[in-house]
């Protein structure tokens, strides 16, 4: 029988938030069993937030509010059955409230989705495929999953600065979905909304969620049931998301 000593001794050594940051991108599986092991995630929660909070600041620094709302409402197929002074005052209101909602949702929405993100896949894995997790282990992974969206702000940071404010489409700013490429005049509301779903930024984060998750439940779940517990759900939203486009964009 191994002595404790030797017990302590082959426990790997707690990795530090940096080391964690790091871990994410570069060793995801090592890093991944770390969180599994000691479930944190205010470091991971703030990043999100300060993220979120950075992006909405450029945009009305360097993109203006108005030039977004008017061109939402413009290319609202709802928009071109109001009189031009309607569509004027619908774009005024939606000048004052977009900030307000820029701001809020990061503080407000990404705790909310995070909560909501792990609840499901706890119930998922440990309700449906009855895997040893728990929500404390689930919402540190899905929380420090969440990483390469800060990656994504960055590169939104830096084509603000760079592009002309009339060419930038805040909502494909990177170009790296399928409904970048597509014609929102000349296409399918519904198509649309879908292919702008297909971003890489997504599959990454799939893509960790899933290795959480197996670090998570170890042995009782394979890498593959893990990556259907987080598509599963993401293409259940990307559904009823694009429906909702179809019908009222």
């Amino acid at each position: 029988m191994a002595s404790p000593d030797a017990a302590v001794m082959a426990e790997p050594s707690p990795m530090g938030p940096l080391a964690r940051i790091a871990g994410v991108f570069f060793e995801p599986s090592k890093t991944f069993a770390d969180i599994a092991r000691r479930p944190s995630w205010l470091v991971p929660l703030v990043l999100a937030i300060v993220g979120g909070i950075s992006i909405t600041f450029l945009i009305g620094q360097h993109v203006g509010w108005e030039r977004i709302v008017r061109h939402q409402v413009e290319s609202s197929s709802r928009a071109q059955q109001l009189s031009a002074e309607q569509k004027e005052q619908q774009i005024q209101m939606g000048v004052k409230m977009a900030p307000v909602f820029g701001y809020a949702a990061p503080v407000v929405f990404a705790p909310l989705y995070f909560l909501l993100a792990a609840g499901i896949f706890t119930g998922l894995v440990a309700g449906v495929m009855s895997a040893p997790v728990k929500f404390k282990q689930v919402f540190a992974v899905v929380t420090w999953a969440s990483l390469p969206n800060l990656i994504a702000a960055v590169l939104t940071g830096v084509v603000f600065f760079l592009k002309n404010p009339d060419d930038i489409d805040p909502q494909n700013a990177l170009m790296f979905n399928l409904g970048a490429y597509m014609d929102p005049q000349h296409s399918s509301k519904f198509l649309v909304s879908a292919a702008s779903s297909l971003d890489l930024f997504s599959f990454w984060i799939m893509f960790l969620m899933a290795t959480g998750l197996k670090a998570a439940a170890g042995k009782k779940l394979s890498f593959g049931g893990a990556l259907v517990v987080v598509v599963l759900p993401w293409a259940a939203y990307v559904l009823v998301k694009s429906a909702l486009a179809g019908v009222f964009g």
